[in-house]
């Protein structure tokens, strides 16, 4: 996957993702000044370029999904910056997969006068960092995290990414449908705000179809080797191994599941959605299932046309992640023409506006709970990728 910035890029080393225009810096804490147009939607002209922030994990551990992400954000911004009448300055920081360094990149940009802030990539980290932007009346869009509780932070908090609460239904569902589940195990690391709030999520549907629970295992984020797991799981006998963890614990686990002998499907959360899990575990991934909040196989004219584009501009095609990242810079842009301005409040105030909103993850609206409602779809890894489980 291209490198877009470096890894030895920390606080204070900002990408600018702009033709031509230099980051706004006021300061003050408050928005830049002259960002308020005239007009309304395609016809809405603002002077100012609006300061738009994206915290995004480009090292650490969820390095893969940041990067994804950085890509969507770049071609978005490339797009936007050719309409008429609303240029952007979009700053990239890298959150190192760290709370505590995400928190000071929010204050970063809340004093640098940023109109909006997007991101950071991890459930875990928003819960940490977002409140910085909530205080200081600086909305915040989430673009991938998909824990319980993110928008409960405050008005100020939405995010175009699906909950977990949305998409595992639909998939436990449609695996029982397409496999007859009848008894799994379920395994989880319990020391992570997302897959703790996925398993919750993936217990309630499971009980909601009536499939058993033989054995829940639980792991650490950080372990890697699941061998003694995955072989108390085999001795369940069970029709599948419903698993919520990061692509970092994703890998390994489905890989020695496959070499212990374990032949049932795996159903993942939404940490599976990463092409890294096909270019890693190579035919191990073969039957995984996971729910999305992209469809990779959607020709509407929005997705078709982002993916061709995606991949002339770097040479690979482009993930859920890069997608929500991309379509999120689209609601920033919808939630600033709404009301043409760029001021924090007004983009807020946009951002509670967004309905059937054509983008690549399909017509996004965002709900009275400041969550993104548009269709969700489950795939299966086929062939070393990721199809629509039929």
């Amino acid at each position: 996957m291209r490198k877009l910035l470096s890894s030895a890029v920390f606080l204070s080393a900002s990408v600018l993702v702009l033709a031509g225009c230099s980051s706004s810096d006021t300061g003050s804490g408050a928005s830049a000044e002259g960002l308020k147009g005239s007009g309304s939607g395609d016809s809405c002209v603002i002077d100012a370029t609006v300061p738009v922030g994206a915290a995004l994990s480009l090292t650490g551990g969820a390095a893969s999904y940041g990067e994804s992400q950085q890509m969507g954000l770049e071609l978005a911004l490339e797009h936007l910056n050719e309409k008429d009448g609303v240029a952007y300055d979009l700053t990239v920081e890298d959150d190192g997969t760290d709370p505590r360094q995400a928190i000071s990149v929010f204050e970063g940009f809340v004093s640098a006068g940023s109109s909006a802030i997007i991101g950071p990539t991890l459930s875990n980290t928003a819960f940490q960092a977002q409140p910085i932007a909530q205080e200081s009346g600086v909305p915040v869009l989430a673009i991938s995290n998909t824990a319980t509780g993110i928008t409960a932070q405050g008005d100020f908090v939405f995010r175009d990414s699906l909950t977990e609460a949305q998409v595992i239904p639909q998939t436990i569902a449609a695996a029982k449908q397409n496999l007859g589940l009848e008894k799994v195990v379920v395994m989880y690391s319990n020391d992570d705000a997302f897959t703790e709030s996925g398993v919750e999520v993936m217990q309630s549907a499971l009980d909601d179809e009536g499939v058993e629970v033989l054995d829940t295992l639980t792991f650490s984020v950080k372990d890697t080797d699941f061998r003694s797991l995955l072989t108390a799981a085999k001795q369940q006998n069970p029709d599948a191994i419903v698993v919520s963890a990061l692509i970092e614990a994703a890998i390994p686990l489905v890989t020695q599941a496959r070499e212990l002998g374990i032949d049932q499907p795996i159903i993942g959360g939404n940490g599976f959605n990463n092409p890294q899990l096909m270019a890693d575990a190579g035919e191990a991934a073969e039957g995984v299932i996971v729910g999305a909040a992209w469809n990779s196989a959607s020709d509407s004219p929005e997705n078709t046309a982002f993916m061709a584009d995606f991949e002339e501009k770097f040479g690979s095609a482009p993930d859920q992640f890069a997608a929500q990242a991309y379509s999120g810079l689209l609601v920033i842009d919808h939630a600033v023409r709404t009301n043409c301005s760029g001021e924090r409040s007004d983009v807020q105030s946009g951002l509670t506006q967004v309905t059937d909103l054509a983008t690549p993850l399909g017509a996004i609206s965002i709900n009275s709970d400041r969550d993104a409602e548009h269709p969700a779809v489950v795939q299966i890894v086929k062939d070393g990728k990721f199809t629509v489980l039929n």
